[in-house]
């Protein structure tokens, strides 16, 4: 029996022509994303330098899988994006974003780009040569049950959930004191790579992490924040000027968000503490060092977003540390056998 993959035609009698996205696109996309997000009301913004990094990356085939809806007056209205990043050896995931303008809906479009994006997944999945399990993953706001129908008309179900949780900054930090040998120091570009290391083998033990290249370790930095970037360093084992990075905290900053949460914020993008070294306060020493730097910058609230199911323990941590739950969001997905040429069971089953 023949079980291949076909690509969902994109509708062509509901207003919109369409053609892959480009790096020109940068500006309008911008703004398309801007009117999205200012009708959906999710608890951020999306800034330019984010929406550039999304057109951006050796590894991506804007031509083959992306997509733009343009009106008859040639404004974007809808787009959608499919990518699955370098790197993945577990679980090989591909990744689907897209949105359609407030005054373009109602029409079916939404549902349209949901079986466009899934099925040039299901066809990226079923083009790799390596063998694994795959997965085609979005990533929801809990306040946006229309989009959850949307996705769950197309196969997905949710998976994974995520809250968000922010601390008042105007509490005393307590730091602990390291253990001899283990030393905090501020991020820099000299230890970016051994970060990336400590990264790999901090998340091999969490659900749906996969190691970072170097490639992909430096893409998607327009918001990264290197003075409120922390690492733990083990001297006893950082070699001929190579430091060791037994932990490392890196920040982004989201000025576009505070008007939009009526505070200011210094936003945790990435905790992890090797596996070997957990249990020796790192983590704590890393929060204490980031939130000081926070409040030394003016700034109201430290945010971050942990897997409900951490296998680290880090939700009872953060708990402890003054952090409560401020909003949610999860993870759909369709989860492959298979992906290569033994996907397309898979795919027939899902």
């Amino acid at each position: 029996m023949n079980h291949s993959v076909t690509q969902a035609e994109l509708p062509g009698d509901l207003g919109l022509t369409w053609r892959p996205l480009t790096p020109q696109d940068a500006d309008a996309l911008f703004a398309l994303i801007g009117a999205i997000e200012t009708f959906d009301a999710p608890p951020y913004r999306t800034s330019p330098g984010e929406v550039a990094e999304m057109l951006e990356g050796d590894w991506k085939d804007l031509d083959a899988d992306t997509v733009a809806g343009i009106d008859a007056t040639g404004e974007l209205r809808a787009y959608a994006t499919v990518e699955i990043r370098p790197g993945d050896v577990g679980t090989i995931r591909a990744f689907v974003a897209g949105g359609v303008h407030p005054q373009a809906r109602g029409v079916g479009l939404g549902a349209a780009l949901v079986a466009w994006m899934t099925d040039r997944a299901r066809i990226k999945l079923v083009a790799r040569s390596d063998r694994g399990p795959g997965r085609i993953a979005a990533y929801l706001e809990d306040t946006a049950p229309d989009h959850w129908r949307l996705y769950e008309g197309a196969g997905y179900t949710a998976q994974r959930f995520y809250s968000t949780l922010r601390r008042d900054l105007r509490v005393d930090v307590h730091e602990p004191i390291l253990e001899p040998g283990l030393r905090l120091v501020a991020w820099s570009e000299d230890v970016d790579d051994a970060t990336r290391l400590a990264h790999n083998d901090a998340f091999r033990d969490h659900w749906g992490s996969e190691p970072a290249t170097t490639e992909s370790w430096v893409q998607g930095r327009s918001t990264f924040a290197p003075g409120w970037s922390f690492v733990v360093v083990d001297d006893s084992r950082s070699i001929t000027g190579e430091l060791f990075v037994a932990g490392y905290l890196l920040s982004g900053r989201y000025e576009q968000d505070w008007p939009v949460a009526g505070y200011s914020s210094g936003y945790i993008e990435m905790l992890g503490v090797r596996r070997e070294y957990r249990g020796r306060k790192i983590a704590i020493a890393l929060l204490a060092a980031v939130m000081t730097a926070y409040r030394e910058d003016g700034i109201e609230y430290a945010e971050l977003d942990v897997d409900t199911d951490n296998p680290s323990g880090a939700f009872g941590l953060y708990s402890t540390l003054g952090f409560t739950k401020v909003q949610g969001s999860r993870m759909y997905s369709i989860e492959l056998e298979q992906v290569g040429p033994a996907v397309q069971e898979a795919l027939a089953r899902a």
